[in-house]
């Protein structure tokens, strides 16, 4: 009788230290574990040998959320100043997507987006920039709906705020609405869990300092 020899590989994960640190997803301080990860050869099941050098993460005890090990050099400071230029990369492209929503940017709409990145999110581009943000967003077919629900689920509420009345401003920078614009403007009260009155608070806002 032949036996079958069972053979495959698993990775096994340790705890290699303990301590504190600002967390990107919690934006507070929290307890961590220094884990490894190191992938062993396994016969019946049982790790026997090592097949690779280990992977060191960190991974926070509040949100089980993990990074790379560089994360413990970082002070919050840094750390926010990081997460605030991400958030005005992401509604900067938010903006793109909806001006594209009808598959053409007017020049109209081009000077409103430089504007709106430098006056409105302290995030000012150049039209070279701006052109190959436009470039890559047509390429690759994004929907602005599903780029904001997203990107939005880690804005505050101030956030979502501003990127709501910079979306608005680029939507109507040519006085008259699209379709299609129309439609995802409805779409952000939504998305951005935004009551009625907050929604139409911040488009007057918007209006008002334009």
């Amino acid at each position: 009788m032949i036996s079958m020899i069972l053979i495959g590989t698993m990775n096994l994960t340790r705890t290699r230290d303990r301590g504190s640190f600002y967390c990107p997803t919690c934006r507070t301080s929290n307890s961590y574990r220094l884990r490894a990860r190191r992938p062993f050869l396994t016969l019946y099941f049982i790790p026997t040998v090592p097949i690779g050098g280990a992977e060191e993460f960190v991974q926070c005890d509040g949100c089980r959320s993990t990074w790379d090990i560089t994360v413990l050099e970082m002070n919050r400071k840094q750390h926010e100043a990081i997460l605030e230029g991400q958030y005005k990369e992401e509604v900067t492209r938010a903006c793109v997507l909806v001006a594209l929503a009808d598959d053409y940017v007017s020049e109209t709409e081009v000077d409103v987006l430089l504007d709106v990145s430098e006056r409105w999110l302290d995030w000012p581009m150049e039209r070279e920039e701006l052109g190959h943000l436009c470039s890559v967003a047509r390429e690759n077919k994004i929907n602005a709906t599903n780029y904001v629900l997203t990107t939005s689920r880690r804005w505050s509420q101030s956030q979502k705020r501003q990127a709501l009345q910079a979306m608005f401003l680029v939507a109507s920078a040519e006085g008259e609405m699209g379709e299609k614009q129309i439609q995802i403007l409805s779409e952000l009260r939504t998305l951005l869990e935004m009551t009625e009155a907050e929604y139409a608070e911040a488009i007057e806002e918007a209006i008002s300092q334009a």
